[in-house]
């Protein structure tokens, strides 16, 4: 059933084309009215196929209408009536976007077969705007792997979000997908032709990060020497990804609960404010409820984050869809390194199952890049399994301390939880300094070679206290 609005503030006229049209045409719901004010009340209440408005009206003229009615629903098709004397407005609206016109008085057949021509061409409009949509969403949710139930539930859940503006907060552990829930949400929303804007919180430093947000004006600080557009401003009709919003300051997040509150920002420097238009999705792996009881997070602020949430399974959780993770990323990193096609054996698979992924989906593939590297031919099987784990071990430089001070030590073993410790920091104190020499202390790229993020190794580095500076090259 098609749904047809009638606009003309002639009374008889508008009785006349009702009667006429509930005869002439089947399957279309006739709506009339004589007011263009509450047309417009209408056509925000119901989508309508095809609306037939008159050119001159005293509340507003059919232009006017037209344009409103076009911000409401960009499809709507339009046809104008108008008499002799107003042409010309008609030809106006047909530039500005109204399908055809027809001429009072009119003939009837005519009227219908225009009208039907209308619906026509709005069907196949709509049909393809469909198809349009069902494209983008199946391309946005292929960039995502995995078929289980947890996985099935979050897809449904983006798709739910994706056509609202409503404050989403993302939560799930290191490495499973947080940022990528982000960008399919925008994606699949009625902001996409926009792009998202993205901010990594830890990433500025606290006293940057107000102006990185909000701007500043020229002068404002030392050092402003120009003018800053802020990522509020720049995201205006958009979306703005507050990622890792755990991790800055209280002072940072008052200024933030005020923009969000207010939906206006004021630059650095700045005496006026502006109005903004932002869906804000932000993310966290952190324990913000326990964060606000210590009094590091403000409980209004997360509120206004929170309004919906969305959490990331971890690798344990969808530990069946690992066999098809793993497919996935062996043809990004053959891709990547230009090889030939590899195949991997089930019993490898199988073990790569029963493991435990801390790092979650960035760990595995890790380790996916390590079998294809060190695998010596076009099939990965256990011995190439062993090799990689067996390297692994080999870099952590494991030795059995010489000392001997517990029941444990007296016959060679170390306590499990001490050797667990040590490994893991010998480990990464060696692959973190290996690639800050492989990059000649550049932590972006080093951050991009590991396969994580920079804040990630930058945290490294600090709980080790490794200064890149001492792998720079003059």
């Amino acid at each position: 059933m098609a749904n047809m609005l009638v606009v003309d503030d002639e009374r008889d006229m508008l009785e006349g084309i009702e009667r006429v049209l509930s005869y002439e045409l089947e399957n279309v719901d006739i709506t009339v009215t004589a007011s263009a004010r509450k047309a417009l009340d209408l056509i925000r209440q119901t989508r309508y196929d095809l609306i037939l408005m008159d050119v001159c009206m005293p509340e507003m003229d059919g232009n006017e209408l037209m344009a409103a009615a076009q911000q409401i629903d960009p499809h709507v098709t339009i046809i104008m009536m108008t008499a002799f004397g107003s042409i010309e407005m008609a030809v106006k609206a047909i530039k500005n976007g109204a399908y055809d016109f027809i001429t009072k008085p009119f003939d009837i057949p005519d009227l219908v077969r225009l009208l039907k021509k209308g619906l026509e061409r709005n069907n196949l409009i709509r049909e393809n705007t469909n198809l349009r949509a069902q494209v983008s969403e199946k391309s946005v949710i292929e960039d995502f792997v995995g078929k289980s139930l947890p996985m099935q539930r979050l897809y449904e859940t983006i798709r739910s979000l994706a056509n609202t503006d409503y404050a989403v907060l993302i939560r799930g552990e290191s490495g499973t997908g947080k940022e990528l829930v982000a960008r399919a949400i925008h994606s699949l929303g009625n902001r996409k032709n926009r792009g998202l804007v993205t901010v990594n919180c830890p990433a500025i430093p606290e006293h940057l990060l107000e102006s990185e947000l909000f701007g500043h004006k020229k002068g404002a600080f030392t050092g402003a020497f120009n003018e800053h557009k802020g990522l509020f401003e720049q995201a205006d009709g958009s979306s703005l990804l507050l990622d890792e919003i755990a991790d800055i300051g209280v002072p940072v997040q008052t200024k933030l609960l005020r923009a969000l509150q207010e939906q206006e920002i004021r630059p650095l420097g700045s005496t006026r404010t502006f109005k903004v238009d932002v869906r804000i999705l932000s993310t966290t792996n952190q324990n913000l409820e326990g964060k606000i009881i210590d009094k590091s997070f403000r409980e209004d602020l997360f509120y206004r984050l929170n309004v919906v949430t969305v959490t990331t399974p971890s690798l344990r959780e969808i530990s069946e869809d690992i066999p098809v993770l793993v497919h996935h990323l062996m043809r990004q990193v053959i891709g990547e390194l230009d090889m030939a096609p590899m195949k991997i054996s089930t019993p490898v698979l199988e073990k790569l199952m029963q493991r435990e992924w801390p790092g979650n989906v960035r760990q595995l593939q890790n380790f996916v890049r390590r079998l294809i590297v060190f695998s010596n031919g076009d099939v990965i099987g256990m011995t190439d399994l062993k090799a990689v784990d067996n390297q692994d071990m080999a870099e952590s430089r494991f030795e059995i301390p010489e000392k001997v001070t517990t029941e444990s030590e007296m016959v060679g073993i170390e306590q499990y939880t001490d050797a667990k410790s040590r490994i893991m920091n010998e480990f990464t104190e060696n692959y973190v300094k290996k690639i800050l020499a492989t990059t000649g202390g550049n932590i972006s790229h080093g951050a991009k070679l590991a396969g994580m993020s920079r804040v990630a190794l930058q945290k490294i580095l600090r709980r080790l206290d490794i200064d890149p500076e001492a792998f720079r090259s003059d």
